[in-house]
């Protein structure tokens, strides 16, 4: 009988927030919050997935193929992608499935769950492909947004899959560097207000895409990948007034990202720096995007006027939660000033090494 635990870190973006469906990069980092799956094999030929956190069970025989997916079935569709790749289940497991990621809040506890899962299944069954952690990582974004048709990027999955501070450039042909293997001063702050993310999502993606067509019909040069924040001015004025604010976001936060790169590939991080950054980027999120609501601006505002150097929205917004950079001394009184705004949790962070199996034995 085999034992097999694996674990999958949360992700926090820190730079590109509406940007990975626009083939523009991002930067993002895998967070020691995580999900795990602890599974031994039974003899019932399915998995049993015991969900302790929600108090729910799920059976899955091991021969399912799922011809249809139900919305957001992660489970059954990472199933169908990997006996694509040769993973062909041929006993079942008894899952435990506990993890410490806030649900609903703009870490992707969902993402987690789902790299923890495929992990898991690749050391029981095997692929056909080497087992790296790019692989990993494309496996999930094609189970996740390639089989629902969902309209996220790929962000989430290499920031788990890959780990560490993580520069995701999203335009073909695809790439990654991991850019840094810590970040002091992290601190997550969770709002407790859901975050609404497949609607709002399409609705920006919609928006962005719309615009830079308009603009592209205008202007066949123009290239959003070789764009500068000084061409904003140049193109707003072929566009009808409800989409320039998209536009004029996709432009400034790719400039902030590539600004933060800058910073990151320097032998010694300048947190301020990056702080004025992260700042910047929210003003962009918050004004330009309106993605955000008032108890994140509130948790936001308490954690500069506490000293911190700069704070944002995580992810797809409308809730969720804020990561924030700050002096590594100054931690406990920016989290103690974010849970006085009225945020449900606080904590700091490190940078986590990303998606794997922690145990793998015979009992």
């Amino acid at each position: 009988m085999r034992k097999i635990t694996s674990l999958a870190p949360g992700r926090t973006c820190l730079f590109g927030d509406h940007q990975d469906y626009l083939g523009l990069p991002v930067i993002a980092c895998a967070i020691d919050r995580n999900i795990k799956l602890t599974a031994e094999q039974n003899d019932s030929g399915t998995f049993v997935l015991n969900m302790i956190d929600i108090n729910e069970v799920r059976i899955i025989n091991i021969d399912a193929t799922f011809e249809t997916l139900e919305p957001r079935d992660y489970f059954a569709s990472s199933l169908r992608v990997l006996r694509r790749y040769g993973c062909v289940p041929n006993v079942g497991y008894t899952i435990t499935v506990t993890g410490n990621i806030p649900i609903n809040s703009g870490t992707s506890s969902s993402s987690a769950l789902l790299m923890a899962w495929i992990r898991f299944l690749v050391a029981a069954f095997g692929v056909d492909r080497e087992v790296t952690p790019e692989f990993i990582s494309k496996v999930g974004y094609e189970s996740e947004v390639l089989e629902h048709g969902e309209p996220g990027g790929m962000m989430d999955h290499f920031s788990i899959g890959v780990g560490n501070v993580v520069y995701i450039n999203t335009k073909e042909p695809f790439s990654y560097n991991v850019i840094g293997t810590e970040l002091k001063g992290l601190i997550t702050g969770v709002s407790g207000v859901p975050k609404e993310t497949i609607g709002l999502i399409g609705e920006i993606k919609g928006n962005a895409l719309m615009s830079i067509g308009i603009v592209k019909q205008n202007f066949p040069d123009f290239d959003l990948n070789t764009s500068e924040i000084g061409d904003i001015d140049r193109y707003r004025n072929c566009l009808p007034d409800r989409l320039i604010p998209f536009f004029e976001a996709a432009l400034k936060n790719y400039h902030y990202t590539k600004e933060a790169l800058k910073e990151f590939e320097k032998p010694v991080l300048d947190l301020k720096k990056i702080g004025v950054l992260m700042n910047q980027h929210h003003e962009v999120l918050r004004d330009l995007l309106k993605i955000t609501v008032p108890r994140i601006d509130d948790m936001i505002n308490a954690a500069l006027r506490a000293g911190a150097y700069g704070a944002k929205i995580v992810g797809s917004g409308g809730g969720g939660s804020i990561v924030v950079i700050a002096d590594p001394e100054k931690e406990n009184v920016v989290i103690e000033a974010i849970l006085k705004a009225g945020a449900l949790e606080a904590y700091a962070v490190n940078v986590d090494p990303g998606a794997r199996i922690i145990e793998n034995i015979q009992i």
